[in-house]
């Protein structure tokens, strides 16, 4: 048997005389208050033998062995959860102070991209007149050769022109009079040709 049935039996025993002194209560008369027909005598004896058993099984040191145990538990859980507090406290720090950095730096490379914009910037503003001004001076120099082109084609036409004045003056056998007005017009043609 174990401890908790025979403490139920033990309680059955002694509460017997209690129920065997009826609805009376108190102490009858004759007899004496230590008596066992006595019904406050009868549970303070029960009273009595339940702490004394208590005591025996050692039910309290147990009762606070468990308080303990569970005030320990208690204690360790909020231990953990402190230290949880702090570690998740250094995190928030450490991400805060992560969240400045790259902000920081973000903006760094902001100015940085702004400065290298306004660089590239001006860079293609400089390769643009430098390519104008090659443009210009290809241009310029296509013109002046187209000049100097079109200034030899008039002269080569001029001598042409005058080959062919000079033939048909010997083929008709003009005067030397006519000859020179026919160079003449010539050349005033010429003239008029090349500006």
């Amino acid at each position: 048997m174990n401890a908790m049935n025979r403490l139920s039996i033990a309680l059955i025993l002694l509460a017997g005389p209690a129920f065997a002194a009826g609805e009376a209560g108190g102490y009858s008369p004759g007899y004496g208050w230590s008596s066992l027909f006595n019904t406050n005598f009868v549970v303070l004896i029960g009273f009595l033998l339940f702490l004394a058993v208590l005591f025996y099984f050692n039910v309290p040191s147990m009762l606070m062995g468990l308080l303990d145990k569970r005030a320990e538990g208690i204690q360790s859980e909020l231990d953990e959860a402190r230290a949880l507090r702090e570690e998740a406290q250094t995190i928030l720090a450490s991400f805060e102070r992560k969240q400045r950095e790259v902000a920081e730096q973000s903006e760094r490379i902001v100015v940085a991209a702004k400065a290298d914009a306004a660089a590239a910037a001006q860079q293609a503003k400089a390769d643009l007149k430098a390519s104008i001004a090659r443009r210009l001076q290809a241009a310029e120099e296509q013109i002046a050769s187209a000049e100097k082109k079109a200034v030899r084609e008039v002269r080569d036409r001029a001598v042409e022109v005058a080959i062919a004045a000079a033939a048909k003056v010997i083929a008709s056998g003009t005067t030397a009079s006519e000859a020179n007005s026919l160079i003449d017009r010539s050349i005033t043609d010429v003239e008029q040709l090349l500006h």
